[in-house]
């Protein structure tokens, strides 16, 4: 990792207030002006001497040309936005918000996320005339260069990829994050949405390939469907391992779409289904062995017949078909001997 990287920018501007500055500018500038044209009055009326006539016309001058210099220091910011801010291509410090604040006036903001996203404004307005379809860029984030240290939320595009047993499932996430330091989120990395898309991406290419899709039919194995908080919070927790860099938290990440890639999705269904029906036929039997059994003993303990070996092992195989059976059975009376 680059040194650079590593540097830990946590100094916090103390601002004048804004509005103050902002009364003392304005009162400045009309002083000077004043001052300007009453040294030129006083001079034509031979009150002051031209050698101070020079001074005074000097310093309005200068007065008149530095004040708009200090108001371009001003600076609006509204509740969880930061400014970072550069002199001269150095770290100057970071304010916070929200006022009305007056800083160095040389001080710039700087935020990649917004230029890159300048950019791909203009991207999309070119093509856009170049097709001669009309659109609309919003360009406002671009425009003040704040970050934001709001809550966000990132849906990054649905994924394909291979479970632990190689099968293709589609995944799609959301992860909920917000910038903690902004100094590190513009100078540690280039663009730190999309370095957090393209870390979300790799994080969840690693946690999927190892859980399968659906747990076994012992069911001792954790899954992605069958264990879909534990996957949550292990992505959660890989993500924001990679992201630290870049001053970002990860508050909340999961799992919003789950589902087998078409090419396999009807054999999968078939499977489960299959897995369902052995289920369900496995419950009966246990139940119908049950049922025979009870009757069994109540037939002997009520005494209503006897019967040897043989006639149990009839009524028993009765039974059992009539209660496992997936159509109704037909009774048949016998009026005559059994045998």
């Amino acid at each position: 990792m680059n040194a650079n990287v590593k540097n830990d920018y946590s100094k916090e501007l103390k601002p004048r207030n804004g509005m103050a500055m902002l009364l003392l500018l304005i009162l400045g500038e009309l002083v000077s002006v004043a001052g300007f044209i009453g040294g030129i009055y006083l001079t034509s009326e031979g009150i002051i001497f031209p050698v101070s006539l020079i001074f005074m016309i000097l310093f309005g001058i200068a007065a008149f040309l530095v004040i708009p210099i200090l108001l371009c220091g001003l600076r609006t910011l509204r509740p969880n936005e930061a400014y970072v801010l550069t002199l001269f291509g150095e770290y100057y410090g970071t304010l916070y918000g929200p006022g009305f604040f007056h800083v160095n006036p040389f001080a710039s903001a700087i935020n990649p996320a917004s230029e890159n996203a300048l950019e791909k404004a203009a991207a999309a307005n070119a093509e856009a005339a170049l097709s001669g379809k009309a659109t609309t860029a919003n360009v406002q984030l671009s425009a003040n260069k704040r970050v934001s240290l709001k809550e966000i939320t990132l849906t990054n595009d649905k994924q394909k990829i291979n479970d632990q047993l190689g099968n293709p499932v589609i995944i799609g996430t959301v992860v909920i994050w917000h910038v903690t330091d902004p100094a590190k989120a513009v100078f540690n990395v280039d663009n730190y949405i999309e370095f957090l898309s393209t870390q979300c991406d790799a994080a969840l290419r690693n946690i999927v390939r190892e859980y399968p899709y659906d747990e076994s039919e012992e069911g001792d194995e954790k899954s992605l469907r069958g264990s879909s908080l534990e996957v949550a919070q292990r992505l959660r927790d890989e993500i924001q391992c990679r992201v630290e860099v870049a001053g970002i938290e990860i508050t909340e990440a999961r799992i919003t779409h789950l589902a087998y890639a078409p090419e396999i999705a009807a054999a999968m269904l078939q499977r489960q289904q299959a897995s369902a029906i052995i289920a369900a036929r496995k419950l009966i039997v246990d139940g119908a062995v049950g049922m025979v059994e009870m009757a069994l003993e109540r037939l002997e303990e009520e005494k209503v017949v006897d019967m040897d070996e043989e006639r149990k092992a009839q009524m028993v195989s009765n039974l059992l078909v009539v209660l496992c059976g997936s159509n109704d059975a037909q009774p048949i009376v016998n009026t005559g001997s059994i045998y």
